[in-house]
């Protein structure tokens, strides 16, 4: 197995696996913001290709073998977030001049993810945020995630900084895992709208790296 950046070639060839593999780090979430799987799909898809947005290639680190895509981790420097978030912009005009978005949607998707927004706390800057590690299902028990988290908190180590977090809901199994890998619990966080949508509480997780 090898841990490498989503180059161009490696861009293309796996596009069609990652709205799977992010679907699945928080389904009930990503099914209250969108609404719609189809919409959802289009956002990760179409950012995928555009560097410097939330869920872009050039934020992601695979874990390969034999050409095939086992698991993936998108993560960041903490003031990137929002940025990238407020990148996707030209992408939605896009996607709703192309057809593929009905603007009404779209309206209902910024109307939910601003109150989804509250779950997460403020990422700092001196912090390398995950924003999503996902393993496919026939991977799973094989370390993958462990070789794509330790990954992901040496390259933080090597860049200085100075925290490692990422945010889970706190019905997700991978709380654990993560527990198991040096990660605590340093916030939990509940939005009341999610929350009656069936959305969990969810948990700021990290650690230092000094």
């Amino acid at each position: 197995m090898q841990i490498v950046t989503a180059t161009d070639g490696l861009q293309e060839t796996h596009a069609h696996e990652i709205s799977e593999l992010v679907w699945a780090t928080g389904p009930v979430s990503y099914e209250y913001q969108f609404g719609d799987r189809a919409l959802f799909d289009a956002a990760v898809i179409a950012s995928w290709h555009q560097d410097g947005t939330l869920f872009a290639a050039d934020a992601t680190s695979l874990a390969v073998e034999d050409g095939a895509l086992m698991g993936i981790e998108i993560g960041m420097a903490g003031p990137e977030f929002e940025a990238r978030k407020h990148a996707l912009a030209p992408m939605w005009r896009e996607l709703i001049e192309s057809g593929q978005v009905d603007r009404r949607d779209f309206q209902g998707l910024l109307e939910r993810a601003g109150h989804a927004g509250w779950l997460n706390p403020v990422i700092h800057a001196d912090t390398y945020y995950i924003h999503a590690l996902s393993v496919k299902p026939g991977y799973r028990g094989k370390r993958i995630g462990y070789h794509l988290i330790q990954n992901a908190i040496t390259n933080a180590r090597e860049r200085g900084f100075a925290r490692f977090q990422l945010d889970v809901l706190s019905d997700n199994p991978a709380v654990e895992f993560y527990r198991s890998v040096g990660l605590e619990v340093l916030a939990e966080t509940r939005a009341p709208k999610p929350a009656a949508f069936g959305v969990p509480p969810e948990y700021r997780m990290g650690m230092d790296l000094s």
